[in-house]
Parts: structure tokens; sequence; C-alpha cells
């Protein structure tokens, strides 16, 4: 009779089990995909202005929700892996000329030139200075589909190269890019400038290049003329203060630490013969046991010192980060800026955030924009699972950057106290 029972409350124990299982499995889901976070409007940091009402007017993406995909839009890691993995869905492939400019070093800086589909809404001439993010270039998913959007929407496109990062060009001197130098992005300005006389320029940066635009501009007064305005998209603004958080595991910062630095050793290691051969003049400080620990290195911060702060003659990489970022050049910048993170983006620690917050609360021109999800430089958009070949970023920066058009061809008409955007510190 008692075998008779246990038997028979068996199958329940086990199917008690399964149920837990599958709970359990359910519980994990729902918290990596982080399908409980709700969506809302960005959180917009900003000075009440003329300019700051007419872009919350012109703007609607900057006030409306901003709705990921269903099932997976919520995860920053996962919105962040599909831009590190694929870029972008159905990537468009505008056509473009290769421009080469020589350095004063006697490197190479290449950019690529796109030419606008359509009129501008303004009926201006308006040309997009475009700095990618780290070790890309015109070739990537993400940014053939900017530059497609932006064409289409009538913005001459200038793409730059980072250098070296081409797999097809070769480096004519013992330098490539690093985090903060401008050079090359400076050169492609100045040709757009001399080039076509009256166009006005939008200076746009991913992550990286959100670095260099801002620094770049920061610089010089000079480097401000006729630039409209900057939008600078997931950059961390303080590599010295960033270098400890991404040594950190919270959010897989480390981790993602790691891969980027094994992608960096791979193009470093593929310009070896230029970079550490005895057919050209290394740096003094960048000698061949420099070469051994860079196949060691697991992290940027170890490649930067040992590598690439030598470039330029830094001392040390703490000299190296504090000259290389953008942090001391943001209060120089006088043209309207944009700046846009994501609450969700793995690679920048929330306590950078209070950079831009900061600098945003203080100036007039500047605006942060920092919506719950998007990842680093994911926010793609769709209904349930697959994403469209747009995302959010990229209807922002051109709705921005035709808003800002807008006001500069009105402003003449406006009175004088609407006119004034803040230019003092």
């Amino acid at each position: 009779m008692n075998t008779m029972l246990e038997t028979s409350e068996l199958p329940a124990v086990f199917d008690g089990v399964k149920l837990a299982a599958v709970a359990a499995v359910l519980y994990v889901i729902v918290r990596c995909l982080n399908l409980k976070s709700p969506t809302a409007p960005p959180e917009l940091m900003y000075q009440d202005s003329a300019l700051a009402r007419f872009l919350l007017k012109s703007c609607p993406l900057l006030t409306k929700e901003y709705i990921p995909p269903l099932i997976w839009g919520k995860s920053g890691h996962i919105q962040t892996a599909l831009y590190g993995k694929m870029g972008r869905v159905r990537s468009p492939h505008p056509y473009g000329l290769r421009k080469y400019l020589t350095m004063p070093d006697g490197a190479t800086a290449t950019f690529d030139l796109f030419e606008p589909c359509s009129e501008h809404c303004t009926g201006e001439d308006v040309t997009m200075v475009i700095c990618p993010g780290i070790a890309n270039h015109s070739e990537k998913q993400y940014i053939r589909t900017f530059v497609d959007y932006a064409q289409k929407n009538g913005y001459r496109c200038a793409v730059l190269n980072h250098l070296g990062a081409l797999p097809n060009i070769e480096l004519t001197s013992p330098r490539m890019f690093t985090y903060g130098c401008t050079w090359e992005f400076g050169a492609m300005v100045n040709y757009i400038k001399k080039t076509y006389p009256q166009t006005q320029l939008v200076v746009v940066g991913f992550s990286l290049g959100g670095n260099i635009v801002c620094k770049y501009l920061g610089e010089s007064q000079a480097n401000q003329e006729r630039v409209l305005c900057c939008v600078s998209l997931c950059q961390g603004y303080s590599a010295l203060r960033a270098q400890e958080t991404f040594m950190q595991w919270d959010h897989c910062r480390r981790f993602y630490n790691f891969l980027m630095a094994d992608n960096m050793k791979k193009i470093i290691l593929s310009h070896r013969q230029a970079l550490f051969g005895d057919n050209m003049k290394k740096p003094q400080s960048l000698s061949d046991a420099d070469l051994g620990k860079l196949y060691t290195a697991t992290s940027l911060m170890q490649i930067d010192d040992n590598v690439m702060r030598k470039f330029h003659g830094y001392s040390s990489l703490k000299e190296y980060y504090e000259e290389e970022s953008c942090l001391q050049y943001l209060h120089r910048i006088y043209v309207p800026l944009l700046l846009v993170n994501a609450a969700d983006d793995p690679l920048v620690h929330e306590s950078l955030l209070s950079i831009p917050r900061a600098l945003a609360e203080k100036r007039e021109n500047v605006m942060h924009v920092l919506p719950l999800h998007g990842g680093h430089l994911g926010f793609f958009e769709g209904s349930v699972l697959f994403p469209e070949p747009l995302t959010w970023m990229d209807k922002l920066v051109v709705q921005y950057a035709n808003a800002i058009c807008q006001w500069e061809k009105t402003k003449p008409h406006c009175s004088d106290s609407e006119q004034a955007v803040s230019g003092q510190e």
C-alpha cells in the first residue's frame, strides 16, 4: 500500500521540479533581457533658452518615448553586441570618393566623401564631417547606414578613416590613430572648408570619435568657424576617469575591455613592420620590448601604456589620458552641442555621465540626452524581434542638425535676446 502511494507521488514531484526549473529560466530571461524596464522619453539636461525651446519644438525625438524592440531591445548588452557584431541590418552601400591627404610627419590620412542625394530642407550647402568609433572607418555598416540617411536629407558627408583602421591602406609613417589625436580630422575639415567655401559644417562623432571632435573644436576658436553644431554619441568624456571602471567586472566591462584590446592588437600587429620595423624611424621611446608586451596585453590600458602613448611622446599613461581627453576642452565649445549617451551603455560607467550633465547645467549651448535604453551605439528600433535598418540615433542626429540649420536661418529675424546662445564661461 505504502509502495503504491510513493509511486503515485513521484510524477507530481517531477512535475514540481520541472515547473521550478521553467520558472527559474523565465526569471533569468526576464532579468537578463530587462523586460520589466519601462519605456520613457529620454532624460534631458539643458538650460532654458530660446535655442532649447526651439529644439524641443523642432525635434520630436527629444520628448518622445524611445521604444526598442520588445524581446531584446531593453538589454544594453544585446544592443551593444548587435552593433559590434553586425553594425546595422540591411545596410545600404552609398557611393563615395576616397581622398588622400599627406600629413606633415609623412602619414597618409584618408577620408571618404559622399555627395548629397537631394536638396537640404533649408536650401543651404551643409556638410557633415564625421569621426567614427575606435578603429572604425567609412566601410562600417553603422557608418554606411547613417551616411545614406544623411545624404537623402541633403547633407554632403565626409567620413574620416582612422589612421591604420582600413585593412587595405598601409601606414606611411610609424604612427596610427590614438584616443584623442585630432590631426587627421582637422586635415579633413580644412580640406572641406577649402574645397567648398560656401558650405557650413555639422560635426558628428561616434564613441571615441565623439572625444576627438569635441577636443578638436575646443582646441581653437578657429576650428569652430563655419560650424553650425556638434553631436557627440556615446563617448566617455574622460579616459583617466574611465580607466578604473573599465577594469571592473560589473556590467561585463572587463570582458568588453578584453575584446576591444584583442581587436586593437590585431590592427597594430597588421602594421607591425611600419610601427616596429627598422626601415622607418620609430618613436624613440618605442622599443622591440613593447612588441612583446603587446602580445600579452589583455586590456586597452596596457596597450595604451606600452604602445599608443609613445606615438606622441607622452611620459606616462596618466599624462596621455589627461591630454587626449576632451574633458578640458568642452567648456571652450561655443556652437550648439548635443551630447548623447544611454543609461544602459555597458561601456560608459554612470559616474562619467556627471560630466555632460554638469556642462549642460551651466551652458546654454549644451544639451545632454539620456535614453533609458540603447546600449553602446545601438539604439535599434523595431516592433518585437527584428530591428529596423535605421536607428533612433540616426534619426535624432539628422533631426537635430535640421533644427539647428533652421535656427541659424531664422535667427536674423528674431530679437537680440532670442538670438543669444551663451558663449560665456
